[in-house]
């Protein structure tokens, strides 16, 4: 398994930099268009809510852990963060047969996350968030 880190300051700014680090890694592998499009709806999701709640009001960094395997083919993004203790996973997911008038803001993101993965997982140790997702193809 092939294993790379990305410490990053947790800025909306540095997106691009985030999904290029873990697509670079994809496309060694040889990870389908279509799972990479999923990965990376999924990391935007992530690091876009690190990047605006885990420090708020201030900043901070995060760390990307992209695992990449061959043997079975899969990705394992972890998101480590030492922001405010929060499981995403704990939202109820949003009731999607409603329109989007009628349906509260917020939640639409992970839901998709949760949706487009194989599996994610959130814990809380050694004062971090610690957010993994897997994705197999």
């Amino acid at each position: 398994m092939d294993t790379q880190e990305l410490n990053i300051e947790a800025l909306e700014k540095n997106l691009p930099q985030v999904l290029r680090f873990v697509d670079d890694l994809l496309e060694l592998a040889g990870c389908p268009v279509k799972t990479q499009l999923q990965i990376d709806l999924a990391v935007e999701e992530i690091f876009v809510n690190i990047a605006d709640y885990a420090y708020a009001p201030g900043e901070g960094s995060a760390v990307i852990r992209a695992e990449i395997s061959e043997n079975p083919r899969k990705a394992v993004i972890t998101f480590f963060d030492r922001g405010i203790p929060y499981d995403p996973l704990e939202k109820k997911d949003p009731d999607v047969t409603l329109s989007a008038g009628e349906r509260p803001v917020g939640g639409l993101g992970i839901f998709l996350t949760k949706k487009s993965m194989d599996e994610v997982t959130y814990a809380y140790k050694d004062g971090q968030n610690v957010l993994t997702m897997i994705k197999r193809w």
